[in-house]
């Protein structure tokens, strides 16, 4: 009978042997399915990373172009605002020569028939005598 317990004590140790074994080598089968995993998604998340960062270095160059851009064009609105100003302060000029040339134009018809008076008057007189 105690030989009969005996194996039956060995029976009972070696199925639960082989249930630890099993569990040990389903463990180990599941840590390396994790590790690679992890891998995989650490190898994921650094290329994400790397991406991110390249957009960001990118979306900081082309913030720097737009800013030059709308610097520029703020420039470009001042110069063209001065020109503006020029312009309209050169056509005032060109409009007071006209005018003026208008009157000078006048005086020049009025002291023209006057003296076309005088030399008519001249000769009348000359005439006279």
């Amino acid at each position: 009978m105690e030989e009969s317990l005996k194996n039956r004590i060995i029976i009972a140790l070696v199925i639960l042997a082989l249930i630890f074994l099993i569990g040990m080598i389903k463990s180990c089968s599941d840590s390396g399915r994790y590790k690679i995993n992890g891998s995989n998604e650490m190898r994921t998340r650094i290329d994400c990373e790397e991406k991110l960062n390249n957009f960001s270095k990118e979306k900081a160059a082309m913030e720097n172009k737009a800013n030059a851009a709308t610097q520029s064009l703020e420039e470009e609105r001042a110069a063209l605002a001065a020109t503006k100003k020029a312009l309209l302060q050169e056509q005032l000029v060109s409009q007071s020569l006209k005018e003026e040339i208008e009157k000078i134009t006048k005086l020049k018809e009025a002291l023209e028939e006057d003296l076309k008076e005088a030399l008519a008057k001249v000769k009348a007189e000359k005439t006279k005598k």
